[in-house]
């Protein structure tokens, strides 16, 4: 038997990295799962390697959510497990931080995580795991990314908040913030930056040097700890953050 037998899990920013990552394990663990993404091509190839159901949207759109919980209640479904994945990371060092850097990283990082778990409400089984995916970002002053480190800071936030305000229906959230992973999604926020290949080769060797396993994350790593906090294993759990980093943080490496 899986550790998800029977159970409905909705991920957003499905479509590669940690949330395509999560859904092939959880899919393995026998859950019927709902993926969501921006792009309707790789998220619906995505979704048919792994065996997921593809419900094209952004989930910094109201409509889009709504249709995404109206196909799952379509389907005669309640869920069981939410994983409030989807997000963005760009560079601005503070001078250069706009209304419309921030905005992108609040709508994306925040927003969308809040109108991810509070449109699902309705459709939640009692005793329901909520997972948001933050990082150690939000712990951390990276320079560069401090608006994007506010935002991850707000979703775990929210884990806290939600826990106590859901423990009436036994429904456990909590946050995994994952260090330094290896997705396609770094590569594009470092060249969005300006780094050119050799500069990334230096950036991403830096960042190995300061992990104590002295290698960066995969996304499979990320996903079976997601595992945990979405499954019985995690039971007794709820308004944890979960870091996987490595050992970065707790040994101090982490800057």
């Amino acid at each position: 038997m899986g550790q998800l037998d029977n159970k409905v899990a909705v991920i957003s920013g499905g479509s590669s990295g940690i949330g395509l990552a999560t859904a092939q394990r959880f899919v393995e663990e026998g859950a019927v799962v709902y993926v969501t993404g921006r792009r309707e091509q790789e998220l619906t190839a995505a979704a048919e390697k792994v065996g997921a159901i593809a419900v094209r949207g952004d989930t910094s759109n109201p409509a889009d959510l709504d249709r995404l919980y109206d196909t799952v209640r379509a389907d005669g479904r309640q869920i069981d497990v939410v994983v409030a994945n989807a997000g963005t990371a760009k560079f601005a060092m503070l001078e250069d931080v706009t209304d419309e850097h921030f905005d992108l990283h609040f709508n994306t990082n925040v927003r969308s995580t809040l109108n991810t778990v509070k449109k699902a409400l309705p459709l939640l089984s009692d005793g329901a795991s909520i997972v948001l995916v933050s990082s150690v970002s939000g712990s951390s002053g990276t320079a560069g990314y401090s608006v994007y480190n506010a935002s991850k800071a707000a979703v775990r936030s929210f884990a806290r908040s939600w826990a106590n305000e859901l423990k009436g229906r036994k429904i456990r959230v909590n946050a995994l913030s994952p260090g330094i992973v290896d997705t396609a999604g770094i590569e594009d926020a470092l060249v969005a930056a300006g780094l050119d290949e050799a500069s990334r080769r230096e950036w991403k060797a830096n960042y190995a040097s300061a992990v104590p396993l002295a290698r960066w994350g995969r996304p499979e790593e990320q996903a079976n700890a997601i595992l945990f906090l979405a499954s019985e294993q995690s039971s007794y759990i709820t308004g944890f953050e979960l870091v996987v980093d490595g050992g970065a943080t707790q040994l101090g490496t982490w800057s």
